[in-house]
């Protein structure tokens, strides 16, 4: 090895070293690291605003057709809905990096939540990836809930049917529904963990 080789392969070691280390994504019975994210209207929200309260990410992507599969026959609006009236926080995140498919501005998701009747707590647009990369998010749809504690109590698919037919959805298995009513209840969460069926996140 040349003295001119070895001294480049020093400093391209050392510079890899110095670089700022991502997070780790965030698992089932952790605490959540505070987080702010910005809405489509423009509000900002931190994650320790909703102290004491359970709270719902759900990965969204408008053109992916399991998405499709729950808000085509409002499944996923009925749930925001149930939920949010029962002072769930429900917030709908798009990480889908600009010009990738299901991408959408804060104008354009505005213009969504009003024609598909999205009934989430607000829409945020992560299109820098930031909080999906937090989560590990991999797939839209990928939910996860955060207990009032702040501690991530669940994460996964929002079913148990991993197909994208909307005539599938009777009959399965909502983790999601059955983990916020398990929190309500004051009872553990039997499934608090399973693997995301969906779209890739399209970083």
């Amino acid at each position: 090895m040349t003295k001119s080789f070895l001294t480049i392969a020093i400093a391209a070691f050392t510079l890899i070293a110095c670089l700022p280390q991502s997070h780790a994504e965030v698992a089932v019975g952790e605490a959540v690291p505070e987080f702010t994210v910005t809405d489509s209207k423009g509000v900002t929200h931190n994650l320790s605003d909703f102290k004491g309260k359970n709270i719902v990410l759900e990965w969204h992507n408008p053109e992916c057709p399991y998405v499709v599969k729950h808000y085509e026959p409002k499944n996923m609006q009925g749930l925001q809905e149930k939920y949010t009236g029962q002072d769930v926080i429900w917030l709908t995140i798009n990480s889908g990096a600009e010009g990738k498919q299901g991408h959408v501005t804060a104008e354009e998701a505005n213009a969504m939540k009003e024609e598909k009747g999205i009934k989430s707590t607000a829409y945020i647009v992560d299109a820098s990836g930031e909080v999906g990369k937090l989560f590990g998010a991999k797939t839209t749809p990928h939910m996860f809930v955060i207990d009032g504690e702040g501690n991530l109590a669940y994460a996964g698919a929002i079913d148990s049917d991993s197909s994208f037919k909307s005539e599938k959805i009777e009959g399965a298995t909502n983790y999601v529904a059955a983990a916020l009513d398990s929190l309500a209840a004051g009872e553990p969460i039997e499934v608090a963990s399973t693997k995301p069926y969906g779209c890739s996140v399209k970083y």
